[in-house]
């Protein structure tokens, strides 16, 4: 029953993945929100979910409050397919929002977006919600 609940709050959270368009970065590389070939998780959405199950911990402080929510993080694809610049841009308490962070910091490399056949940076936002059983 627990895998299902987390199955069912990883897929809807992928639901609500955003993109937009263009945003000046540091060092004038763009990182854009929209591209021709977006960044994709190795193994695609099924392979997100099974990693999204595998590696989330529920805090105990959070887990002991009945504490539940959505924390929306931000994150930059790089071009090698690298995570980058994850930030909590919704919290909802302070180790929830950290272990958001701290999920998806260590995802592994993605396939890198494209615009025009080139890689590029390309920023998501990303919700991750805590539910408990």
């Amino acid at each position: 029953m627990k895998k299902i609940m987390m199955l069912l709050m990883v897929l809807c959270c992928l639901t609500t993945v955003s993109a937009q368009k263009t945003v000046v970065a540091d060092k004038n590389q763009k990182v854009y929100e929209m591209v021709e070939q977006m960044p994709e998780f190795p193994g695609g959405t099924d392979a997100m979910i099974q990693y999204m199950m595998e590696s989330m911990k529920y805090p105990e402080d959070a887990k002991s409050q009945k504490l539940e929510g959505r924390v929306v993080v931000n994150f930059v694809v790089e071009p090698d397919g690298s995570v980058n610049e994850v930030q909590v841009v919704k919290p909802v308490y302070a180790s929830l929002d950290q272990e958001a962070v701290r999920v998806v910091s260590a995802m592994p490399r993605w396939i890198p977006g494209r615009q025009k056949g080139v890689a590029v940076r390309v920023k998501f936002t990303m919700p991750v919600t805590f539910r408990l059983k």
